[in-house]
């Protein structure tokens, strides 16, 4: 536990950033995985819907520093393989 002030703050912003940032991550794969199953249900229009939105979402995440960029392409590019 700190004994500075700053160091207390410090440790309070990280605490809600954390936080912040594990929603961000937990509603992409929650999404991803609303894709699978829709695209998987034969619910075409639905899923390519979600992929929208989750596709906007991981680009947000990654310009933001959330998830890094190779790993937003590859999100981005297994979710796209299913409407080739």
């Amino acid at each position: 536990m700190p004994n500075i002030s700053s160091a207390k703050k410090r440790m309070r912003n990280s605490e809600k950033k954390r936080l912040k940032n594990k929603a961000i991550k937990s509603s992409i794969k929650t999404l991803s995985s609303k894709i699978i199953k829709l695209h998987q249900e034969g619910k075409k229009d639905e899923a390519l819907k979600t992929f929208k939105a989750v596709s906007s979402i991981i680009d947000k995440a990654s310009a933001k520093g959330i998830i890094h960029k190779n790993t937003a392409g590859h999100k981005k590019s297994n979710l796209s393989k299913m409407f080739k």
